[in-house]
């Protein structure tokens, strides 16, 4: 296939680039008369230019390459036009236009070439399979598999050891990949332990194949002729370690083939520490998570406690609202219950939220006296370089014959709201400052009574001022939250919690919403104590 004219709208070049060039050059006039010549042309040409062939001195510079013989050799000659209408032939021998086979050199450049296009390709290839999964099994079983298929006859992918045992998949051409984790001793294969390290890889006509151990050789493969092993460089540590073996019947490596087995062997073990790296990284959010949660509440010390929380964004899953329920130490004591919204949202407000829940864990002691509980906390936050405030209900609560009595102390919150058995829903008369804003505050508690079957509700102004509805602008509001849960009357907590999030949910649908917490305290029916010291569920006989 001819190749395209090519135009450079430069000055002339000879150049020291242009004169050693290892291909013949020749430069004509537009009237096709020899101009000047290279070092390699001048091994076929004269200077004077007498010997310069017709089908080149009369070739179009504007058309495609031309072929013809010069010493009995078939050359091809590509025109490039310069910018003052002199024109350089490049002169390529062209094996379809010789007296003679193909030039040996020709031959091997071409093979090369070639060769370098599929390995270019398989290395693409190989980077979009290890890069489209996170998951270290499934990126050492590409490698496994990629490796068998193309560059061996089997392979074998070790990870690094995990309490003394390898991670080890192996793979034969054409076949699945397998796990296992082995006990064995790398230092049994030369070079094996060294790789593990990430130090260079050993030649492999260093390796006795026959000393091999059976577990290097995958299930069903015969006799090894010739093992390379290589390093799987990784985000500063080693990956693991790359086995390539192939049968006795076959060739055995070529210096080149060990070379791009290291190519392939650094992408793989990128790939596999990007994979450790995101697993390990999940595992700490995972565990750091865990304490931003929410956590599960039901029955404690005979009062049923529900919650629900619903985040900002629907593919966060904590934010800045919280709440927490401490159980009684003992029989006959008061367990606290707490909602609180730190100002903002995501993770920079859950962060926050760890913090004041963990303060006031530790000031659980001081419990029994609200206001000195969110005095201390106000101090602690106002000596937090963080400028985030927090506004909170504590909520004192124990049984009290068949009902519950509750003291309640709100911190610039929402004053929580209690639903009768009649369906009357009433305000408690709570108040104060809100904390982590001013170094003085301000509190009123608030007592009352749960008789059975009654609640009381803690929520964020996430509920309240959901938009939504109808037109899609409309606040949820105090209102409808009264009218609602005035149709929860004598309903489980559980079912009072779920009730109220899913409306103040449906309500704002796929609007922007602020995160939403609720926390219900129910004095339950007809239950009594059971278990030690007052916690458990049961039968109450008033």
């Amino acid at each position: 296939m001819d190749k395209p004219e090519c135009t450079v709208a430069v000055a002339p070049y000879p150049g020291l680039a242009w004169a050693s060039a290892p291909y013949p050059a020749v430069l004509t006039t537009a009237d096709g008369r020899l101009d000047d010549l290279n070092q390699a042309a001048e091994l076929l040409f004269s200077r004077d230019g007498t010997d310069l062939p017709q089908w080149l001195a009369q070739a179009d510079p504007a058309g495609p390459a031309v072929s013809g013989q010069v010493g009995g050799c078939g050359y091809r000659a590509h025109p490039v036009r310069l910018g003052d209408d002199r024109v350089s032939w490049w002169l390529v021998k062209d094996t379809d236009n010789t007296d003679n086979t193909e030039d040996t050199d020709v031959r091997l450049v071409r093979d090369e070439l070639r060769a370098e296009r599929e390995r270019a390709a398989f290395l693409s290839e190989a980077s979009n399979a290890l890069l489209s999964s996170l998951n270290l099994k499934r990126c050492m079983a590409v490698t496994a598999e990629l490796t068998a298929g193309h560059l061996a006859d089997a392979a074998v992918v070790i990870a690094p050891a995990v309490k003394r045992r390898f991670p080890v998949v192996t793979c034969v051409r054409d076949g699945r990949p397998e796990h296992a984790e082995l006990l064995v001793n790398p230092d049994e294969v030369p070079g094996l332990s060294e790789a593990l390290q990430g130090f260079p890889p050993v030649p492999s006509r260093w390796i006795d194949p026959r000393s091999a151990p059976d577990w290097l050789r995958p299930r069903g493969f015969d006799e090894a002729g010739s093992i390379v092993i290589t390093p799987l460089p990784g985000q500063g540590v080693p990956a693991g370690a790359l086995i390539l073996v192939r049968r006795r019947e076959h060739q055995g490596f070529s210096a080149s083939e060990e070379i791009f087995a290291r190519l392939f062997a650094a992408r793989a073990g990128a790939a596999m520490s990007a994979a450790r790296l995101f697993a390990e990284q999940t595992s700490i959010t995972e565990t750091l998570m865990r304490d931003l949660l929410p956590p599960l509440v039901h029955h404690v010390a005979g009062v049923e406690f529900a919650g629900g929380y619903r985040a900002a964004r629907d593919h966060e899953r904590i934010g800045g609202d919280f709440y927490d329920v401490h159980p009684a130490t003992g029989e006959g004591e008061e367990s606290l219950a707490v909602l609180g919204d730190v100002c903002g949202k995501g993770l920079e407000a859950a962060v926050l939220t760890g913090k004041v829940r963990n303060t006031l864990h530790a000031l659980l002691p001081l419990a029994d006296d609200h206001r000195r509980m969110l005095t201390l906390l106000n101090g602690a936050l106002l000596n937090n370089r963080d400028t985030r405030f927090v506004t909170l209900v504590l909520a004192s609560v124990v049984r009290d014959g068949a009902g519950v009595r509750l003291r309640v102390t709100s911190a610039g919150h929402p004053p929580p709201l209690v639903v009768r058995t009649n369906g009357q829903v009433e305000e408690v008369a709570t108040m104060g400052t809100v904390i982590g804003v001013l170094p003085e505050i301000e509190s009123v508690t608030a007592g009352l009574t749960l008789a059975p079957g009654e609640s009381c509700l803690l929520f964020t102004d996430g509920i309240t001022e959901a938009r939504g509805g109808p037109l899609g602008e409309t606040m949820f509001g105090e209102e409808r939250l009264h009218r609602i849960l005035s149709e929860c009357a004598g309903m489980p907590a559980e079912a009072v919690a779920e009730r109220v999030r899913m409306l103040a949910a449906e309500w704002a649908g796929r609007n922007a919403h602020d995160d939403m917490a609720v926390l219900v305290i129910t004095a339950p029916r007809g239950q009594h104590l059971t278990a030690v010291g007052g916690h458990g569920r049961g039968r109450y006989t008033a």
